[in-house]
């Protein structure tokens, strides 16, 4: 079975690293067995890196080993010691490349040496406790945990980045072109479709130094898939011109020069864009003695096309030297109204779900609920990563997630829409989204202060944190001197149905909801 040496077109599975997890530790010495929280953060991953190399020419190493991985980011460690970044993977690839994705989507045109693309993005490291530590959470008993990197399937497919493109026939003498006037050794034999992949040349003529590249294999047919030349008319889309070589010593019946130029620019001009390239024609083997007399028939009807026609031989090296400067004058002038290719360093970040919002709520009826309930479906970049980050098997960690759930707004969108308690929540992609049950007014807390042995989290009335709530909806509807106490005053009066007088209650008395809260017996004694 032979090898390929040549391949344009492969398929790349690519894995960035995952995140390393932060630790959740309490600093210990002696005379200090509480010293405070000193857990450090995780490293990031490692990030997945095209970078175009002018001394990779074809994409076999990836045709061989299509799966690729960068590397973990450490795990964070006591002592405020931080896990290890995790080694970015760079992957070499030919000048020309295009990345795609599998459905065919054109991510980006690598093009120019140095120029890189982050096609995935290593995960980023979980928080150490000591880096969740505020005020009011002194002593998190819980860390982040790292994200994974990214992974897709990405489609490179290679255009040969080449100033000159040689079209023709098969056997029409391009790889002898090729090999005559540079030092490219290309396999040539007297057979239709010897050469099967592109062949690179370079030419030197006076000051100017350029590439030359035949494409293979063009037969009437070719852009609709007949033939080879449909697998490489890709790399004629940058050339800065267009050679066409004509076979004039042509042995099968029926063909001439002028219907071999017609057959090639037909399959060009349905490829398509590559109608603003300049046009040379060669008529190769005018050594032969009935190749010489064709030429000097039909030249005269191409040069009526507009077309500059140079009679060459690849075997004798007639008119080499004329069509060699010929291609210079037209590469010269193309590189000269090109602007200059800076290398660039591109990052692919999928976008977000809506643009104009951190999550977005929709209602999901392939979701399993139980009767009378409905399903609910969170799509956001912060609450899928806030989800990834948790460590469930940690209380703390769940009610840390809540409250920044909460904070964010998703219960109160989930309220508007007209959830109700018990309905089925899901946050995150469909293949590993992860499911709550809804209960609405409960604030979590991942550390809640308060009485030994209790938690305010199960306490189903706290009549002082929603009335504090109840002010905070109605301040932004104030009055223009109305305070906070005078908006305080008001709510007490719609809600007991009186007139509001200097103070709704007084203070340490049974009405008193913050002195009930408090100590619940205390109000009873005083009355």
């Amino acid at each position: 079975m032979a090898l390929p040496t040549f391949v344009d077109r492969v398929t790349l599975h690519v894995s960035a690293g995952r995140g390393g997890n932060g630790v959740a530790s309490v600093h210990r010495e002696k005379f200090k067995p509480l010293g405070g929280p000193d857990g450090g953060n995780g490293g990031p991953g490692g990030s997945v890196i095209l970078r175009v190399d002018p001394g990779v020419t074809t994409l076999l190493d990836y045709h061989h080993s299509p799966k690729r991985r960068a590397e973990h980011g450490g795990h964070g460690a006591g002592a405020h010691k931080n896990g290890a970044h995790g080694s970015d993977l760079v992957l070499p690839v030919p000048d020309g490349t295009v990345v795609a994705d599998r459905q065919g989507n054109v991510l980006a045109d690598l093009v120019g040496p140095g120029t890189e693309l982050v096609v995935a993005e290593g995960g980023r490291g979980g928080l150490g406790n000591a880096a969740l530590a505020s005020a009011k959470r002194k002593a998190p008993g819980f860390a982040l945990l790292g994200e994974p990197g990214d992974e897709l399937e990405i489609v490179l497919e290679l255009k040969v980045v080449a100033d000159i493109g040689l079209v023709g026939f098969p056997s029409a003498g391009k790889s002898s072109l090729i090999a005559a006037i540079s030092r490219a050794r290309p396999k040539i034999a007297d057979y239709p479709f010897t050469t099967l992949v592109p062949n690179l040349g370079v030419v030197t003529a006076g000051e100017t130094v350029f590439t030359v590249a035949d494409v293979p294999g063009l037969i009437e047919g070719a852009s609709e898939g007949r033939g080879l030349g449909h697998d490489f008319l890709r790399h004629v889309e940058r050339c800065a011109a267009i050679v066409h070589v004509i076979d004039t010593a042509t042995i099968e019946p029926g063909r001439n020069p002028i219907d071999d130029l017609d057959v090639i620019e037909a399959e060009l001009s349905r490829y398509g864009g590559l109608e603003d390239r300049p046009r040379l024609v060669a008529l190769n083997k005018v050594d032969v003695p009935d190749g010489s007399d064709i030429a000097d028939i039909t030249g005269d009807d191409i040069r009526a096309r507009g077309l500059r026609v140079i009679p060459v031989s690849a075997a004798s090296g007639v008119g080499l030297k004329e069509l060699t400067f010929a291609m210079a004058e037209i590469v010269a002038a193309s590189r000269t109204a090109k602007e200059v290719v800076v290398p660039q360093r591109i990052v692919l970040r999928p976008p977000g779900v809506d643009g104009s919002a951190d999550f977005t709520v929709t209602e999901a009826d392939d979701v399993p609920v139980e009767p009378g309930h409905r399903g609910w479906r969170v799509r956001g970049t912060k609450p899928e990563r806030w989800v990834r980050q948790t460590d469930f098997s940690n209380d703390e960690a769940v009610g840390f997630l809540a409250d920044r759930l909460n904070r964010l707004g998703v219960e109160d969108r989930l309220v508007k829409l007209g959830a109700i308690e018990g309905d089925t929540v899901l946050i995150g992609r469909d293949d590993n989204a992860v499911v709550f049950d809804f209960k609405p007014g409960i604030e979590a807390g991942a550390e809640m202060l308060g009485r030994r042995g209790e938690d305010q989290r199960f306490d189903e009335r706290r009549d002082a944190s929603r009335r504090r709530r109840e002010i905070d909806a109605a301040m932004p509807e104030r009055g223009e001197n109305e305070t906070r106490a005078d908006v305080a005053r008001r709510l007490d009066a719609e809600r007991r149905g009186g007139a509001a007088g200097p103070m709704s209650y007084e203070i340490g008395s049974a009405d008193d909801p913050d002195w009930a809260e408090d100590d619940p017996g205390a109000g009873a004694e005083r009355g």
